[in-house]
């Protein structure tokens, strides 16, 4: 009697087990490193991401065009599932700066970033989504925002095209490059 009722309660658990790990908090992978080209004007960035609890994740950047200018960001950031196929996502970020058309100002300044978005699938490998921000970095104040379309070639890599608005270097379409990590 107590075998059967030991080999019940180890089945029971490793059922239990097994589900457990294939249940996800979000509908999308949050560990990438990206690498991405802006066109007008012409800068060269990465970026990276990484999971550090179901719901939330640290995430980076940095962009310049390698003209005594620079635009790093870290922070943390949330997402959580909307439905089966959305998330909603948010971040806080800190921002160091130099750009002097942007900012009129030859140092680096440090501020922050709030923004709220949402990812989005359409189908089995294309995924859309957006972010709406506010900027605040010394005493310059802007709202931001972005747009995207990301094509999932394969589970471990993706490509995409993305529209930022009103950001440091203004309005600016991207090219990105993603890795899972």
């Amino acid at each position: 009697m107590r075998k059967t009722l030991l080999a019940t309660g180890l089945i029971l658990a490793s059922i239990s087990a097994a589900h457990a790990n294939t249940q996800t908090m979000s509908n999308f992978s949050y560990d990438y490193a990206e690498a991405r080209v802006g066109i007008s004007p012409l800068t060269y960035g990465a970026g990276f991401s990484k999971s550090i609890h179901p719901n939330a994740h640290v995430t980076g950047h940095i962009d310049t065009e390698f003209d005594d200018d620079w635009d790093i960001g870290l922070g943390v950031g949330f997402h959580a599932p909307v439905n089966n196929w959305a998330d909603i996502t948010g971040e806080l970020k800190v921002r160091n700066t130099k750009n002097e058309p942007e900012l009129k100002s030859s140092s680096s300044k440090t501020g922050m970033e709030v923004n709220i978005g949402i990812r989005q699938w359409l189908g089995p490998q294309l995924e859309v989504g957006g972010q709406v921000g506010h900027l605040n970095i010394d005493d310059h104040e802007k709202t931001i925002g972005n747009i995207y379309a990301r094509f999932h070639a394969t589970e471990l890599f993706s490509i995409g095209i993305q529209g930022r608005l009103n950001d440091i270097y203004d309005d600016q379409i991207m090219l990105t490059t993603r890795f899972k990590i």
